[in-house]
């Protein structure tokens, strides 16, 4: 019975780690073909590495958009793995490399002038929005699907996770930094004063698919934590992330033994950063963490009138 029961495990275990290796490849394949279709040939900005990589290649065009991104995600990603060590998983890694090498070969076969892309008949010069629209649909479906298996796309996400570290900013303030110079940037070296608007249309986009990939409906994360080392944990918690949490007293039901439980609300993109936080403080804790469907008060929604 117990062979049976372990040979089944071994054969889900199995299924999952080739769905997720299927969700990860599926992922970058969207998020290279938002970008080559829709960003690169039209000069949107919409943040992050890539859109960095679309601001040098218009100075050095003889260069792909995909070998800048991979320029940048390279020494970050070694930084990344300095600093964060086991925090910063293999699949990170190999999306990171994967995703500009689909960029620059589909780039190579299906070129970058929009006039001549498909035999021009997807030249949407003329209508940026739909641009935006279709562009950020397919970056959030990748990016969503590659967060799904527990991994990130490096560039700016590992920025923000230095940011954090270093600076005591939280996670989504960190990207939305990062992300606003690369923007700025690109504003100033393209000298389009329109650029920040579709930028912004873009990143509204896939922000939203993003959330629906990964959550559904839901934005906020409710967790409750059980761990040895809750001191550490409300270390990280107040000074790196800015974010508050309640002591709540318990007890175990089998041994009696009176314990704290860490309550704590957080927002779906620092979801990621705090289960990596936990893992590396206490492996042993325990974490049950369930959708927040509406979250009001400091740091989230004001109340609705």
């Amino acid at each position: 019975m117990e062979f049976a029961l372990t040979e089944k495990y071994r054969r889900y275990a199995s299924r999952r780690r080739i769905k997720s290796v299927l969700w990860l490849v599926c992922g970058s394949i969207l998020m290279s073909a938002g970008f080559v279709l829709f960003m690169n040939p039209y000069q949107v900005v919409p943040g992050g590495v890539y859109g960095l990589g679309i601001v040098l290649h218009a100075l050095f065009p003889s260069i792909q958009v995909g070998t800048f991104g991979l320029m940048f995600d390279i020494p970050l990603l070694l930084i990344g793995l300095k600093v964060f060590g086991r925090m910063f998983g293999a699949k990170t890694v190999t999306a990171a490399l994967l995703i500009p090498v689909l960029m620059n070969t589909m780039t190579y076969f299906i070129g970058e002038n929009p006039a001549t892309m498909f035999g021009g008949k997807m030249d949407l010069s003329n209508d940026l929005f739909l641009v935006c629209i279709f562009g950020g649909v397919l970056i959030g479906a990748g990016l969503g699907m590659i967060i799904k298996t527990e991994a990130t796309s490096g560039g700016t996400d590992i920025v923000a996770m230095l940011l954090v570290k270093y600076a005591r900013f939280s996670f989504s303030r960190g990207v939305l930094l990062v992300d606003s110079l690369v923007v700025i940037f690109g504003m100033v070296v393209l000298g389009d004063w329109r650029l920040p608007l579709y930028s912004l249309v873009t990143i509204f986009v896939t922000t939203r698919v993003i959330d629906f990939i990964v959550d559904g409906a839901s934005y906020d994360k409710l967790l409750f934590i059980i761990s040895d080392r809750n001191d550490d944990i409300r270390e990280y918690i107040l000074e790196k992330m800015g974010r508050g949490g309640t002591f709540i007293k318990s007890s175990g039901m089998y041994t009696g033994a009176g314990r704290e439980m860490i309550f704590l609300v957080v927002s779906r993109s620092e979801v990621s950063a705090i289960k990596g936080m936990i893992k590396e403080i206490d492996p042993q804790s325990f974490v049950v963490i369930v959708d927040a469907h509406q979250t009001y008060g400091d740091g989230f929604k004001a109340f609705p009138d």
